[in-house]
């Protein structure tokens, strides 16, 4: 599949403190993060709150200091927005929500209005709306407004960070199946960022799964699903809400979950290893490489390694 976007050997910092009375401190987000999206791909990430997943979509946008290379095959992407009702200006209509970045990349308002018109309507909402303002719109037709807006700019790439789960259940899955038909009918690449790993899975062709700012687990949806193999990626399984009694992954004796250590001090060696059930002293020392653990299933932990093949970090290398 042909590359769209490639991220090579990325590492991102933050600036903490500086005042009169502390220090300035640097903090590292992502940890030699590399990552490929394909033509026309869903690339889910996923990972706990602090794993580093909105820093990694605001490295693609540039919105954030970084070290490595980020490789783009089309125009800049657009993003859509955690919270619908911040994400849109509550003083413009839709018509100036969806046309406003447009007209500010100097689009001709002719031209910019087409796109609203056609746009708005991708997304299942009637010409009407376009000159009602944002507090008159349920959550879920403000997304789909910002989504519209994010079309509108005609990308090949769109990054969506978390963009159900500040909406109704019921809402959700309409959402979610919006993005898959929009997908499907424009060929747009999609970088899906969210916590719930059953809501990627639903979404996506291929996972990264993060924590603690690294990609330690990379697979195709189906076997990342049915085949995790990192501790890490388990224990996110087992945390997705079971209905039937004969669940695959029962949460009824789970212990309580771990806080995620800081980044500011991360864990030596296996950043995972202090929760990990399976640690050894060498986790706590060395740093895993990562190991094919099956045809596109790569994993960064010493038991897989171990048990599978290792490889070498290289140009190109998913994680």
């Amino acid at each position: 599949m042909e590359p769209i976007l490639e991220i090579r050997n990325l590492n991102s910092f933050y600036h903490q403190g500086g005042g009169a009375f502390s220090k300035k401190r640097t903090v590292q987000v992502l940890k030699n993060v590399n990552v490929t999206l394909g033509q026309g791909e869903v690339l889910g990430l996923v990972g706990e709150s602090g794993s580093g997943k909105s820093t990694l979509a605001k490295s693609i946008l540039g919105m954030t200091e970084y070290q490595g290379e980020i490789i783009h095959h089309s125009r800049r992407p657009q993003m859509v927005f955690q919270d619908p009702y911040s994400s849109l200006n509550p003083k413009m209509n839709v018509l100036q929500n969806i046309t406003f970045g447009l007209t500010a990349n100097q689009v001709p308002r002719d031209e910019a209005c087409r796109r609203a018109y056609r746009y708005l309507d991708a997304v299942g909402m009637q010409k009407s709306f376009l000159n009602k303002y944002p507090n008159s719109l349920s959550g879920g037709q403000r997304q789909r407004v910002a989504v519209a807006r994010a079309l509108a700019m005609e990308p090949k790439i769109i990054l969506a960070d978390e963009p159900v789960s500040a909406l109704d259940k019921s809402v959700q899955a309409q959402v979610l199946n919006l993005f898959h038909d929009l997908q499907k009918e424009f060929g747009i690449s999609i970088i899906f960022i969210s916590h719930d790993l059953s809501v990627v899975e639903y979404m996506s062709d291929h996972i990264a799964v993060l924590y603690l700012g690294e990609v330690i687990e990379y697979s195709t949806s189906e076997e990342l699903y049915h085949n995790p193999r990192h501790p890490y990626t388990k224990e996110l399984l087992r945390s997705i809400p079971q209905i039937s009694g004969d669940a695959r992954l029962s949460t009824a004796n789970r212990e309580p979950p771990i806080e995620l250590p800081s980044p500011i001090r991360p864990p030596s060696g296996c950043r995972y290893h202090p929760r990990c059930p399976y640690r050894t002293e060498n986790c706590s020392k060395h740093i895993p490489a990562p190991a094919l653990v099956g045809r596109d299933h790569i994993v960064k932990c010493h038991r897989c390694a171990a048990q599978n093949q290792p490889i070498e970090p290289m140009e190109g290398s998913l994680i």
